[in-house]
């Protein structure tokens, strides 16, 4: 690209790694302005001694080896390890501050650290991950979670819910939906021209022509058939226990799988340390890591950047690829 894209990272709950792996960020050099939102004393504070912090301006680039910050002010300082309702609502504001700079064009992408659930809920806000929280503001009726890594893209049909609820929740309308756009964005996101997608079933043996559950006949099927007479290559439904062997997985660019626990492990096994999370059908570029807190680190230099490092890099590309893309 011709001009660098400038992301903002979110650093994410501040007792947790986030600050500290956002300072790490200079370790690298990279193809894109890269903005760090969080209370600039934490990050400061996290980063140990000898790093460089400049306030964001954002007409002015800043030299090399400066960390450039988005100051938001934290509710109450912030100690590592320890978690605080109080600063809750600061957590958000970094996502909301990020998400509207990426809606005006000021940031081409947005790149999130770990948030803390629970203490998000505490504080009153109903949270169930980044995902629903970023499709609720920007009024996206339906995303599609995807984790990179390890040579795998893994997407969900269904997110974070109990077991019990995923059956329901995988209808034809919805499941039509996803497939649409994760193909849409593995060509426009991810510069594929025409992306293969490995579909799993949901029940053992994807259903054991029906002896082991009947949503593959009644709801998977009839809708790859609809979209393979589009024109879309989709291979299922697969039986997950072996969809994943290396033969399966060199037909396909990305596998859709029905619920989070069913895909998940497998990638994670595959690249955790190194993998990335995607929302995929949002108006804006959105990347993240694939771990937590690990509120047990925070503040003790041993957190692993590489999932963070991982996450700036597949936004860098995805923003490329949307710049090259004719939609």
């Amino acid at each position: 690209m011709s001009v660098r894209p400038v992301l903002a990272i979110t650093s994410g709950e501040p007792a947790g790694i986030g600050p500290e792996l956002c300072a790490r960020l200079l370790e690298r050099d990279w193809p894109a302005r890269l903005v760090v939102l969080g209370d600039a004393g934490l990050i400061a504070g996290r980063a140990g001694p000898g790093v460089a912090i400049r306030h964001y301006v954002a007409d002015a680039p800043p030299p090399a080896g400066v960390l450039e910050v988005l100051h938001l002010p934290l509710a109450v300082p912030s100690v590592a390890g320890r978690l605080d309702v109080a600063n809750a609502r600061y957590v958000l504001a970094l996502l909301d501050r990020a998400l509207a700079g990426c809606v005006s064009g000021e940031f081409a992408g947005m790149v999130t650290a770990p948030v803390h659930k629970g203490v998000i809920c505490e504080a009153g806000v109903p949270f169930s991950g980044h995902t629903e929280y970023l499709a609720e503001h920007t009024a996206t009726p339906l995303v599609v979670m995807m984790l990179v890594g390890g040579g795998l893209r893994v997407a969900l049909a269904t997110t974070h819910l109990p077991l019990a609820a995923v059956p329901a929740a995988i209808t034809q309308p919805v499941l039509e939906r996803t497939l649409r756009i994760l193909h849409a964005d593995l060509v426009q996101r991810f510069g594929l021209p025409a992306p293969r997608i490995l579909v799993a079933g949901l029940n053992p043996h994807a259903g054991e022509g029906g002896h082991m559950g009947r949503e593959e006949i009644e709801v998977i099927t009839p809708v790859l058939e609809r979209l393979r007479a589009e024109g879309m290559q989709l291979l299922g439904p697969l039986p997950a226990d072996t969809l994943f062997v290396p033969h399966t997985l060199e037909q396909g660019d990305a596998v859709l799988a029905m619920y989070h626990d069913q895909g998940l492990p497998v990638l994670k096994h595959a690249s955790f340390g190194g993998g990335v999370n995607v929302t995929l059908g949002l108006p804006v570029i959105r990347t993240s890591v694939d771990h937590g807190t690990a509120l047990d680190l925070a503040g003790s230099g041993r957190a692993d950047p590489g999932s963070l490092y991982a996450a700036v890099d597949l936004a860098i590309s995805m923003a490329g690829a949307r710049a090259r893309s004719p939609a």
